[in-house]
């Protein structure tokens, strides 16, 4: 075969093969990380019961892409992305808004916790189960869940500040020592 000048000898290039699984269906992780397989896709954002606990309403999608190999120190690896539009409640507002996510992880994938010491910077462990298999849809929801706020503020929303005046009997209430000052006075 001529050479097309497309190539250097002695060079190859191995091309990820993208792979369409039922992201609900467990994959054999060693399996996807020696033939360095690619899953994407989209989910539901109402097929992720757990995530919904959290969401105001599960209108939308998550798209996800993971990429199975090894990096250049031979670490098994998983490069996850993932972006979704998270309807929440501002805890300011009380309004719906999105909230843009875009995730951008190495998981470096340990058969024990010891082995997480060895991963190298930047890396997030992901503790295999036994038998070695994961749920793409579960790894996903697992990243989404991690990644929403504690407390949900809109972007561009303003904080409330105001000084609200406390009445003489709330201000008596909060204060634990104003039944010892009226008995003192009482005794004066």
């Amino acid at each position: 075969m001529p050479d097309m000048g497309l190539t250097v000898a002695g060079e190859v290039h191995i091309i990820p093969r993208l792979m369409t699984v039922e992201s609900s269906t467990a994959v054999d992780v060693w399996r996807m990380v020696s033939a360095r397989r690619v899953l994407e896709g989209e989910l539901p954002l109402a097929a992720m019961s757990r995530l919904n606990e959290a969401l105001l309403d599960a209108e939308g999608v998550a798209r996800y892409r993971m990429e199975f190999g090894r990096d250049a120190l031979g670490v098994a690896c998983v490069a996850l992305q993932v972006e979704a539009e998270l309807p929440l409640q501002c805890q300011r507002s009380l309004q719906r808004f999105l909230l843009p996510i875009k995730l951008r992880e190495t998981l470096g994938l340990i058969r024990e916790e010891a082995e997480e010491a060895a991963l190298p910077p930047g890396y997030e462990p992901l503790l295999l189960p036994a038998d070695a298999r994961i749920v793409p849809a579960a790894l996903v929801e697992d990243e989404l869940i991690l990644a929403l706020p504690v407390i949900a503020v809109a972007p561009g929303s303003e904080a409330v500040e105001r000084d609200w005046p406390v009445s003489a009997p709330e201000a008596a209430a909060s204060n634990p020592f104003a039944a010892l000052a009226a008995l003192k006075q009482g005794k004066d």
